[in-house]
């Protein structure tokens, strides 16, 4: 009977596997059985667990073991370090009364587990190399902007194009803006008005009495000096 592997050192947490291996010169279909055992600082050995020939396999809340005749297996689940120990299997033969074959030992180590990286543990980032979350996020930023300003762009060439053309200036009429009305100014031209008085002696002339005199424009324009230099052209 043979027990491999003979040195297993393990975190917390995990599972250890160890192989017991019979050899049986006259196996004429005899019944037997397989006993692990643990032993701790040399103490008695205890009995963990027992597989007999004809079960294929076996688990409880701390061991799970498979029948491959002529292995066995035996998985020490979910390791604490108070599993630390030495290991060995023992068969049992029904053929022969009260013949214990023992194999050799194999000892097993459960370390700490290894503690779990929190955000203080991170490496610190430089400075002057920024993430690449970062970089994608400014550049998202860069075209957002240019999307934007080419939305305003096109809206300001649509404005344009609807309230009319931009003036030389650069600079487009704002949107309601109307052309003021023109207005009409007022021009003097100035000519000679004559009177015609005839002369009424006093003594005929009713007193208090007022004369007034009749101005006919003609119905055409007055000449303005604008007027009158196309006239002369």
């Amino acid at each position: 009977v043979t027990f491999f592997p003979a040195m297993l050192t393990l975190p917390a947490g995990t599972s250890a596997t160890f192989f017991c291996n019979i050899s049986m010169e006259n196996d004429s279909g005899s019944e037997y059985s397989l006993n692990w055992y643990k032993e701790t600082n040399h103490s008695q050995a205890k009995k963990i667990a027992e597989i007999s020939r004809n079960n294929p396999h076996m688990k409880t809340e701390k061991y799970l073991l498979t029948n491959h005749t002529p292995a066995f297996k035996i998985e020490i689940l979910n390791l604490n370090q108070n599993d630390s120990g030495s290991y060995y299997c023992g068969l049992i033969t029904f053929f022969e009364p009260d013949k214990v074959m023992e194999s050799n030992r194999s000892h097993l180590v459960v370390t700490a587990a290894p503690e779990k990286t929190t955000a203080t543990d991170e490496p610190e980032m430089d400075e002057g190399n920024p993430p690449d979350h970062v970089k994608a996020l400014l550049l998202g930023i860069l075209l957002l902007c240019g999307v934007v300003l080419l939305l305003i762009f096109g809206c300001f060439i649509v404005t344009c194009r609807r309230g009319g053309t931009i003036p030389r200036g650069g600079r487009a009429a704002p949107r309601g803006w109307e052309k003021p009305p023109m207005v009409s100014v007022s021009t003097v031209d100035y000519g000679v008005l004559e009177f015609q008085c005839h002369y009424v002696p006093a003594e005929t002339r009713p007193v208090d009495q007022t004369e007034y005199a009749t101005i006919i424009f003609p119905e055409e324009k007055p000449i303005t000096p604008e007027r009158g230099k196309k006239h002369q052209d």
